[in-house]
């Protein structure tokens, strides 16, 4: 088995962090060592924590950065094979998680892996789609010969469940320092073009799901439209996502006119401010610079850029 850190960032968890740390009690595997960075939570979150033998490190919350956060936990991790990634909100649905998802690295050509995210009891109808249309029920390894096949879904991977192996990692420069969000994509996109290969691992699943509003997604994908336009080699290099979206939203419509009709009006006003938001944040910097904080999902990062 091989040996491996467990890197989970933090801030005001809430009442879920107590069911976090008790699924974590229960996992059949344990880490070496286990890095909570804690962007000055308010609550519980450091305390809770503590009392299971968990030390924090605390920063301050305007220092928060997807990907220089990370790379900061990473320096802090023990010497290991393997650093996981997990977030706070992210619940392990069985006590074989983070060993189903280890195995992938059986295969000595796979360098990074996600595990698959199911929603939570009290999802939405939007929420839980979403997890069935990204997180479908078959693993898949993927390299650089399925980009034909997959433009930018090959580099599909998520932090809120996902594990590297550290020598690539650190060989590959670790996440960007000063990135909006989709630290994830960045390093498999960097992995895939190396010659790795990259794992979608759905025998290891989380309880993972958010109930977004039109507004937030608007938001959400305004910082997805912003990190596409600071890192453009990645879609230039993959490609586009090959009618991904639109296969989304005939997926959606369909889920929904057999389970939940009345929420139609909700998912084409939410695809109408996803598209905006998206397209918006591509163009972020033919905005106002006030503008760019009101529309985004993490405030902190414009912030950190003055």
């Amino acid at each position: 088995m091989f040996t491996f850190s467990l890197i989970v960032p933090t801030r005001n968890a809430g009442s879920q962090w107590q069911i976090w740390l008790d699924a974590l009690k229960f996992q059949s595997v344990t880490p070496s060592l286990i890095v909570m960075v804690d962007s000055s939570s308010e609550d519980n979150t450091v305390s809770e924590a503590m009392s299971m033998g968990i030390n924090a490190h605390i920063i301050d919350k305007s220092e928060f950065n997807h990907g220089g956060t990370r790379n900061l936990a990473a320096s802090l991790a023990c010497e290991c094979d393997i650093l996981v990634f997990l977030t706070q909100d992210a619940i392990f649905n069985s006590p074989l998680e983070l060993s189903n998802l280890l195995s992938s690295f059986s295969n000595p050509d796979v360098a990074a892996v996600c595990g698959r995210q199911l929603p939570h009891d009290d999802a939405n109808p939007l929420s839980t789609h979403a997890r069935l249309f990204n997180y479908p029920d078959e693993s898949r390894i993927k390299s650089a010969a399925d980009i034909p096949e997959l433009g930018l879904k090959i580099a599909f991977m998520s932090n809120s469940f996902a594990a590297y192996r550290r020598d690539v990692f650190e060989k590959l420069g670790g996440f960007p320092e000063n990135t909006i969000l989709a630290e994830d994509m960045y390093m498999a996109s960097k992995m895939i073009l190396a010659g790795y290969k990259v794992a979608y691992c759905a025998e290891a699943a989380v309880r993972h799901s958010h109930n977004y509003t039109p507004w937030e997604e608007f938001r959400r994908y305004f910082d997805t439209g912003v990190f596409h336009a600071c890192e453009p080699w990645i879609q230039a290099q993959l490609g586009g996502a090959s009618g991904e979206g639109l296969r989304f939203v005939k997926s959606e419509l369909c889920y929904l006119w057999k389970n939940a009709p009345l929420w139609i009006p909700r998912s084409l006003l939410t695809t109408a401010c996803k598209l905006l938001g998206y397209k918006l944040g591509k163009n972020y910097h033919k905005l106002p610079k006030s503008w760019r904080p009101h529309f985004s999902m993490y405030k902190s990062y414009w912030l950190q850029q003055d």
